[in-house]
């Protein structure tokens, strides 16, 4: 099945046609989905981030010992 592409202006422009309720409702909907795929893409980094800690692959240290760490 072949997506179909939309332009960011197509997409403003269609939601200009919806009357105000509708458009309230459509930015409560994408806000929500937003919201989600934040807290999703945060779940990943925090699997990630456990999982280089359980590999040994994080680094402790005070700040002066890790930046010189960096920049070595």
């Amino acid at each position: 099945m072949k997506s179909k592409v939309i332009t960011f202006d197509k997409v403003l422009d269609e939601t200009e046609q919806l009357n105000i309720e509708d458009r309230e409702y459509l930015l409560d909907i994408l806000s929500k989905r937003l919201i989600e795929e934040k807290r999703t893409e945060i779940s990943r980094r925090i699997i990630e981030a456990e999982k280089a800690y359980k590999d040994g692959k994080v680094k402790k240290g005070k700040l002066d010992d890790l930046w010189k760490d960096l920049n070595d």
